[in-house]
């Protein structure tokens, strides 16, 4: 069990470590402090709280947010990532300032 709750800390630990490096390819629409509308249309998502940003890019994931017609786009920025590591990013977006 110890081993279990060990494996579970360091995935997490390092999701996070990883977050940055995630963010790298967001950055190049949403601007180096989510400053920024990507493509001139989104919503700017510097100052969300890490819950909305979770939720924002599990829609897009799952096929079911469209908002500001950046739906298809987002999905397939979001395709290959985990769960994981979109609380990862959200918690990263959401410290960025």
């Amino acid at each position: 069990m110890k081993t279990l709750i060990a494996l579970l800390g360091l995935t997490v630990m390092l999701s996070a470590a990883d977050a940055g490096a995630l963010y790298q390819k967001c950055a190049a629409c949403h601007g180096a402090k989510a400053e920024k509308a990507a493509l001139g249309k989104s919503e700017v998502i510097a100052g969300w709280s890490s819950d909305k940003t979770f939720d924002a890019l599990k829609g897009y994931k799952a096929g079911t947010r469209n908002t500001k017609g950046m739906g298809a786009l987002m999905k397939g920025q979001t395709a290959a990532l985990s769960d994981a590591d979109m609380k990862a990013l959200a918690d990263y977006i959401a410290k960025l300032k």
